[in-house]
This record gives structure tokens, sequence and C-alpha cells, in this order.
């Protein structure tokens, strides 16, 4: 770079090619009050594409509940959502999708969709505890697929378990909608004191800017642009937009961040994510209601003759902008030099409110900065929407026109080794679950479960979406994914505080996939309320299509809760023989959208479940309650693949002292929806002999619907009159399954 650089002049073709509008580049013209250079064009390009924008989804987003009594980052104020637990500690969470890249290459995809996700978390002052995902694909059968979750598996764990944080918990759904579009949601949890809480912003006049962590390179350059587009045909040829990541080097940086913060060298941070320098410089310099000026050729570089499009839009990995408190440069370097990082001084703070940018002293970019970020100049769209007409087709269902009757032994093995039901442990063996030696429920439970050192408390947390259901009735769908998500924070023992989001969708511009989309963040809003969890923030993705289909509609909620005490945690699966069994909620004769009709009848059509939210809050309130006081030795909520799949759960999710049960269903429904109905608001819970009466006194004043089912004890399953199982067996299907159609055993 020398001085006396010149840039192209921008061309109609150019400004198509950089996916803006032509409305979009005149309101650029008249925001600059001139053509933008080519420069200056990048960076509206980026700022202004739908990953780093919100264009066309924040004006419905900001309907969402983000207001609650111990929150103390609000949704889109911070990089991540922060929480008081109490003791002087909060959680700090969020979840974002990295489903482009992952698509694309899906080992080095899913790795930096987890670096991005964790430097989320760390750059907010708080450590890392966990690691969640959400992963869809197509069926299993295709080879590509395969791959897919290959790739996306071990780029999870590999990067997780070399950074040093145990993956915890998550999910895995197969269906043909996500064939060429795989979602790969992650997730982080991260303890940090109320008082040490790290924000992203540039302030005070004169205060240095500081560049840290790894060198700047090529990769990921325009990877927030390619996540705003559908993958096609020529997706393979965008390879070089998906950033490569080091997690030993992000490691390093999470100490050598932590040590800044808790020495006060700094007034803020951000991370380096989508849209790189860009997003950072002029996020902070907005928040900090500044102006920030960064001198380009000072930016430490790994590939000769970067120009500064170039590094402004680099994505390279494990990087920080930092705003540093005047005088203390040679501290921060000092830390960082002891980690063996780089940091570098490129700028400072001004206070005209433009993020500028110099080569040599030249100026190559001006901008207001606010022209560029969320609640600033961005555009904000509302777009047109309509009810897809397929819905009035599949929401039809004629139980009558269904067979009644079937070999339901042999319908429970075929379910329990169905893709979507069958136990993840190919997924998530891969993964360190126990490391740092917090875990006190990993992966295979209806929540995971940390504790909290030097305290009694733990946090429970979850990940759910049932995107079966938002294809059928998205409003409905999500408000289920909310609640099955609580339900499952309440059946281990803790109380849901708040979600964070990951909402997946196709093309906005299309009027029936933005119905859906607005349907669920109607529905996800609504479900909030009703259980007190508002949204601390969390990702957009849409363009979720590839030249075939769009994806269901998948609306991921995270959540995570607060066990007030450790003796509260509880666990899906049965203890001990000759204890009872009891139904917490009532059966109804339901079987649309379910597990069963798409695995054993090869359909996805039927209304969804009914949800009474107030009911369902009531449901939990007394499960919470029952389980506080320590009468409940397990409790499983009942889910995807109805009562019939969660009493197998009970009886064989503890694979080293599984336990059989017997129970008789009094309710005179059809088989199929008895068994495998996925009806809300119920869960199963055991009970020991000595603790019954008290239970049922208790139960009965919570005022919510229970029925005694049976005894835990011997070596089968039997539900009288249907099935009758050894749970050797039932265990067998359970867990081969996934072995057997990830790595193509003969079974």
């Amino acid at each position: 770079m020398s001085d006396g650089f010149t840039q192209p002049h921008v061309t109609p073709e150019m400004v198509a090619n950089h996916g803006l509008t032509p409305d979009e580049y005149e309101y650029i013209k008249k925001i600059l009050g001139r053509e933008p250079n080519y420069t200056e064009l990048g960076v509206f390009s980026v700022m202004w594409s739908e990953h780093c924008s919100y264009k066309n989804s924040i004006a419905l987003l900001k309907t969402l509940p983000r207001e609650g009594a111990n929150l103390l980052a609000k949704a889109g104020e911070e990089n991540a959502g922060a929480v008081d637990i109490g003791d002087g500690l909060a959680v700090v969470f969020k979840i974002e999708s990295h489903n482009h890249p992952s698509a694309i290459e899906p080992y080095q995809g899913a790795a930096t969709g987890v670096g991005g996700i964790l430097r989320d978390i760390f750059t907010m002052g708080a450590r890392p505890i966990a690691a969640l995902n959400s992963l869809r694909f197509g069926s299993p059968d295709n080879p590509r697929v395969r791959y897919l979750v290959s790739g996306v598996v071990r780029g999870i764990g590999d990067y997780g378990n070399s950074f040093g944080v145990p993956t915890v918990a998550g999910e895995v759904f197969f269906d043909e909608s996500y064939t060429g579009n795989p979602l790969v949601n992650a997730m982080a949890v991260g303890i940090v004191k109320t008082d040490a809480i790290a924000f992203a912003k540039a302030a005070g006049v004169g205060n240095p800017i500081m560049i840290v962590g790894s060198k700047t390179g090529r990769d990921g350059i325009h990877g927030a642009t390619f996540a705003s587009e559908e993958i096609s045909s020529k997706s393979e040829e965008k390879r070089p937009s998906v950033q490569i990541g080091d997690p030993f080097t992000e490691k390093l940086l999470l100490e050598a961040t932590l040590e800044i913060i808790e020495q006060d060298l700094i007034v803020g941070i951000q991370d380096m994510g989508a849209a790189g320098l860009t997003c950072s410089s002029s996020e902070m310099a907005a928040r900090g209601n500044a102006g920030i000026e960064i001198n380009i050729e000072t930016v430490p570089v790994r590939e000769p003759r970067m120009t500064p499009y170039e590094i402004l839009l680099s994505e390279s990995q494990e990087r920080m902008l930092v705003c540093v408190k005047k005088g203390k440069e040679q501290d921060v370097k000092r830390v960082f030099d002891k980690w063996g990082l780089d940091s570098t001084i490129v700028g400072q703070v001004t206070d005209d409110g433009f993020m500028t940018v110099k080569l040599n002293g030249q100026v190559v970019s001006r901008i207001p900065a606010d022209s560029l970020v969320l609640g600033g100049s961005a555009p904000v769209y509302h777009r047109e929407t309509k009810r897809p007409a397929y819905m009035s087709e599949v929401n039809r269902l004629e139980l009558n026109d269904l067979p009644a009757n079937r070999n339901w032994n042999e319908t429970l093995v075929q379910m329990l080794a169905s893709p979507n039901l069958c136990h993840k442990g190919w997924v998530f063996e891969q993964y360190d679950s126990m490391v740092r030696t917090n875990t006190a429920v990993g992966p295979g439970s209806d929540a995971a479960i940390l504790r909290l050192r030097k305290t009694d408390k733990a946090l429970a947390m979850s990940t759910d979406c049932n995107a079966r259901y938002c294809y059928l009735n998205p409003r409905l769908g999500a408000q289920i994914a909310v609640a099955e998500a609580a339900r499952n924070i309440v059946c281990s023992g803790g109380k849901p505080l708040a979600i964070t989001n990951c909402l997946n969708f196709g093309n906005p511009y299309k009027p029936e996939v933005y119905y859906c989309f607005s349907e669920a963040v109607a529905g996800m809003g609504e479900a909030c309320i009703a259980f007190g969890t508002p949204v601390t923030g969390g990702n957009v993705s849409f363009y979720n299509e590839d030249p075939e289909r769009a994806v269901f509609p998948t609306p991921t909620i995270g959540m995570v809760g607060l066990v007030e005490h450790t003796d509260h945690i509880t666990t899906q699966w049965f203890k001990d023989d000759g204890d009872a069994i009891f139904l917490i909620g009532v059966n109804k004769e339901e079987l649309g959208g379910s597990e069963y009709l798409h695995t054993v009848l090869g359909r996805t059509r039927g209304p969804v479940p009914s949800l009474d939210l107030s009911f369902e809050k009531r449901i939990q309130d007394a499960v919470l309650t029952v389980i506080r006081s320590g009468m409940v030795k397990s409790a499983h909520d009942v889910s995807d693949g109805g009562l019939a799949i969660s009493l197998a759960e009970c009886c064989i999710s503890d694979r080293e002292h599984p336990i059989g049960a017997t129970v008789e269903l009094s309710d005179k429904f059809r088989p199929d929806c008895l068994l495998f109905g996925e009806t809300q608001s119920r869960v199963i819970v055991s009970v020991g002999n000595s603790r019954l009466n008290e239970f049922e006194r208790v139960i009965s004043t919570a005022n919510v619907p229970y029925t005694r089912i049976g005894r835990v004890g011997g070596r089968r399953l039997i539900i009288s009159g249907y099935i009758d199982q050894p749970i050797s067996l039932l265990a067998d299907a359970y867990y081969d399954a996934m072995p057997h159609f990830m790595e193509q055993l003969p079974i």
C-alpha cells in the first residue's frame, strides 16, 4: 500500500454485485451527500446485508418481550444477553447460525461458528462454561448429507474440545427440507461477575483503538453478504468466503481478553465476527455516541498487498477490536505479548460520529457510524405476507383414514431406531462434555446442568424446536418450541430465566416465507410472555434455500434456567424398583405433526397439537414445586414420539443401569394417538413409596391433572394391552441406529 491510492470507479454492475438495490444505492448517496467510492460501497454492502442489518426482520424483532427484572443487557445492545443470577454473578449467553458456510465447507463452517459464539461471550468479560448446538440435515440415506453431518460434528467437536469448553447439549433433526441447506446453530454460555461486564463501545476522544489477536487475511471477505444469499450451484465458487478457525489461538485470546478486562485497562471491546473490522468499529462508535478513525496501513496482515477494502471486510478469526484507556496501551500490549498475540494501535476515538478510514493519511472511506448499524440509518423493511397455500391442505388429517391397528411392539422399535428419535451418542460422544469438571448432567437428559463453583446453584440449558410443527403452523410451532425448552429446564430442576433465538427461514422477499417468519415471531413472543422468559438476543438467518426448496421454518430456542440448589438437579431416567410412575397433564387424541406419522406412515401433515399457555405454565410450576420438595426421583417431558417413546427413554436413558416399567393407561383413545401422539403439557415423574402421600397432597393443591400410571421395575417395558418388550431390545434399537446409518453398517 502506498500514497496516491486509487479506487475503481463504482458502476451499476458493481452495485448489483454487492447485493444493493438501486433504491438503497440512492439512499447511500443521500447519507453521504455524494457518490460512494469502491471501499465505501463494500462497507455498505456488508453492513446493509441481511446478516448484519436485519433490515427485513428488525421491525418484527422489536415486538418481542425484551424487558425483565434481572436482565443486565437488553437484546441487540451488546454482544450477548446477560441475566443476574444472584451471588454477584450473571449468566451470559447467545445462539447464532453458521448455516451457509457449513453447507459449503462443513468442517470449517461449523468450527468457526463455535469460535464466533464463544468470542461473543468472553468479549463481555464472561468465561465460557458450556457450548450447545442445534443441527438440521437432510435424510441420512443421502451420502452428501452424511458427509455434511460428519464434517459439522467434527468441526464442532475439534474446536470446542481444543478450546476447552464442554459441549453439553443440543439436538439433531433430519428432514428432506434441509438436504441442500443444513442448519448449524451454535450456542455458548458463560459466567461473569455482575460488576465486571465489559461493553462493546468506543468512547473518550483520543482513546486509542487496538486490534488484538490474530493477523488479518483474505479469508471470509463478504462472508456476511454470502450468508444473505440463497444456496445455489454457484455457491461452491464462494468457498473463500468460509473462514478458517484456530481454537488454540482463541484460547490464548480468551485469557488475554479476560485479563485486560479484569485489570480495567479498557473502555470497550468487541469481537470481529461478521463484516470484521467494519462491523466492530462502526458499532463500537455508534454505541459510544462517538466517532472512530482507523489507520488501515497499521493493521497487521498476513498476506501481501491487501487493499483497504479487503482489510475492512475480512472475517479472519480470533480477532478483537479494543478501545483502550489512554495511557494503558503498554499495559495491554504486555498482556498480549505474554500470551503470544498481536496487539497493535490502529486508530483512535473521535467526536465527529464518523467511521473514518485512512491509508497513509489519505481518507479512503468516511461514513457516519450510525448509518451502518442496527437502530441507526440502515434500511428497515416491512415485507408482504401471504399465508402459504399448502397449509390448508396439510393441516387436514382424518384419523379414520389411518390404520388403527398395528403390531405396536414392532412400531415402538421402529420409532426408537428412527433418525430423529434414536440416541445421538454418535454425535455428542465426539464432544468433550466434561472438561472443566463443572458438568453435573451432560447430553442425554432433558437439559444439561452445569454447577456454579463456590455456590450451591447450577444452570440448566437446552435448545429446542420442532420444525415440522412450524411448517404446519408457524405461530403454534414457535409457542411449542418455547414451551418445550421451558419444560426441559423445569424437568431438570431449574426455573426458566430467558431465551436466545436463532430464526432460520427462507427468502424473506417471498410473501409465504415472510408470513411464516412473522407468525413464528408472534408465537415466540406470546410464549415468552407466558413463561416470563424475555428474549436477550440471537440471530436471524434468512435465505436458507437451495434450488429445490426452502428449509422448514426453524425458530430455534436456546434457554437458560437457574437451579437454586444442586439438590434439585433431576434427570429423566427411572431410578429404583418399586417407584410409582405418574403422568402430570392429560392425554388427548392428537396425532397431527407427529414423528409417528412421518416415520411410520410417511406423512407430514395434520393439525399441530394444541397448546394452552396458561395450562402449560401451571403444569411447569407444579412440576418444579414437587422437584424442589425432593420427592421426585426422575422427571421427563413427553414430546417428540409421544408417551411410549418417553416411557422407553425413562427406562433406557441410563445406559449403565436400565430398568423396566409396567404401565396401564385408562384412556380409551386410538392406540396410535395414545402411544405416539404428541399432546403437549405432559410430564412423566417417578416417586418413591415413602413420599407418595406427600406427593399426591402437594400436586393436588397445584390444581393440575395427574394420574398414577404404573410402577418402575423388571427388565421389560409393559404398556398393558399394547407394548411388552425387553428393555435390552429397546436399548439396542435406540443406541445402535445412528452408528448404523452414519457408517452404513449392516444391520
